[in-house]
């Protein structure tokens, strides 16, 4: 069995940030969401659970931090091409997020983050590297 991962993230205003991520091409499962909470489908095995902030604050002993001026994470999302991380961080400007950085190219990396309308850090990186698993194929990257 595959371990699914799920990210818990506190909003302001739930539907505003459905619709943030529905604009960025993600897709909303139903089967995980309601009026507290959202789930944004990353793949088959990994969401992100958009909980409206008070629900946020029931599952949690510790204080909620506000991700507008404390930084507690980046979460890193990889993308196919320096094209497509250009594209996924133009469309979420577009729909109301900030620029967290200027792009990063070093090496083999390229990377260009931005901060959701609730002002959590998100980075889009585009890295060709060799798949992990023993029986992988090496990568050629973007030009083979």
């Amino acid at each position: 069995m595959t371990t699914k991962v799920y990210v818990n993230l506190p909003v302001r205003d739930l539907s505003r940030s459905v619709e943030f991520f529905g604009r960025l091409g993600f897709v909303i499962d139903p089967d995980v969401s309601d009026e507290r909470r959202a789930g944004v489908v990353l793949n088959e095995d990994a969401y992100v659970m958009l909980l409206d902030a008070e629900h946020f604050a029931t599952r949690t002993s510790k204080r909620v931090t506000d991700p507008r001026t404390h930084a507690q994470a980046i979460f890193s999302l990889s993308a196919e091409s320096r094209e497509r991380v250009d594209e996924i961080v133009r469309a979420a400007l577009d729909a109301g997020g900030t620029p967290a950085a200027d792009p990063i190219a070093d090496g083999p990396l390229y990377a260009w983050s931005f901060e959701d309308p609730d002002g959590h850090l998100w980075e889009v990186a585009h890295m060709p590297v060799q798949d992990a698993r023993p029986d992988a194929e090496p990568d050629a990257g973007p030009d083979a």
